[in-house]
């Protein structure tokens, strides 16, 4: 799908993105939610009435860009990423350190942001069609580490 010129776009890369960011959204939105709800029905946030809705999507973008981070520095991929064989470094080839994976993932706080993120990644031009916008300024990339949904395999002796 990827041409030399780099000016074709990998739809199979963006699509194991998107599957692997749904995968995560839902592993961190179940929690959350039911956190949440809990709350907002034991009455501890009854103070906020209506405007509680509103707290709901920026308490789970919070948590996303917390989650994405800690697990792009830690295991080098969230959980998402790992089922799809997805990995992210640096540009170079090195780990990512939190203050990069903490800037390519500040999009998810919002999902429009996110989109937005994405859209400038894919319809401008950059040296590495894998990256969206973020990652351009963070100089990270996610790359194909192993076939989607592989096992992991460890090393017996």
């Amino acid at each position: 799908m990827a041409t030399e010129s780099g000016l074709q776009i990998d739809v199979n890369h963006w699509l194991y993105r998107l599957i692997a960011l749904i995968i995560d959204s839902i592993i961190i939105a179940i929690p959350v939610y039911l956190i949440f709800f809990s709350l907002l029905f034991a009455g501890s946030l009854w103070l906020i009435g209506y405007g509680s809705w509103l707290l709901f999507p920026f308490l789970l973008g919070l948590i996303e860009v917390l989650y994405f981070a800690i697990l792009d520095v830690y295991w080098g991929a969230t959980i998402g990423k790992r089922v799809l064989g997805l990995q992210v470094q640096m540009a170079n080839g090195g780990k990512v350190d939190f203050g990069k994976a903490f800037l390519r993932n500040i999009s998810k706080i919002y999902p429009l942001f996110l989109f937005l993120d994405w859209l400038i990644g894919v319809v401008t031009p950059g040296a590495d069609r894998r990256q969206k916008y973020t990652d351009r300024m963070a100089g990270t990339t996610v790359v194909q580490g192993k076939q989607p949904f592989a096992p992991v395999t460890t090393a017996t002796s």
